[in-house]
C-alpha cells in the first residue's frame, strides 16, 4: 500500500513536469515565431503599401497555423491533468 502512494505520488510530480514543459516551451516557441513572422509583414508592409491585403490575410493564416500546435498541446497536457490515463497502471 505504502509503495503504491509512493508510485502515485511520483507519477503525479512528473506528470506536473511534463505538463509545464508543454505549455511552457510551447508558449514560448508560439510567441517568438508570430513575432518573426509580424515583424517580416511589417517590414513588407512598409516597403511596398500596396500589398497590405494580400500580406494580412496571410498573416492570419499563419498565426492560426503557428499557434495550432500550441492549442493541441495545453489540450493533451490538460488530458494528462485532469484524466492521466499513467495513473491506471498502479490501480
Amino acid at each position: 500500500m505504502e509503495n503504491t502512494v509512493q508510485y502515485l505520488a511520483m507519477i503525479q510530480s512528473y506528470t506536473i513536469i511534463g505538463i509545464s514543459l508543454i505549455i511552457g516551451l510551447g508558449a514560448v516557441s508560439a510567441c517568438i515565431g508570430i513575432s518573426l513572422m509580424c515583424c517580416s509583414f511589417l517590414n513588407g508592409a512598409a516597403r511596398q503599401p500596396e500589398l497590405i491585403p494580400t500580406l494580412q490575410g496571410k498573416v492570419f493564416l499563419l498565426m492560426g497555423l503557428i499557434d495550432a500546435p500550441f492549442i493541441i498541446g495545453v489540450g493533451l497536457a490538460m488530458m494528462f491533468a485532469f484524466a492521466n490515463p499513467l495513473l491506471a497502471v498502479i490501480k
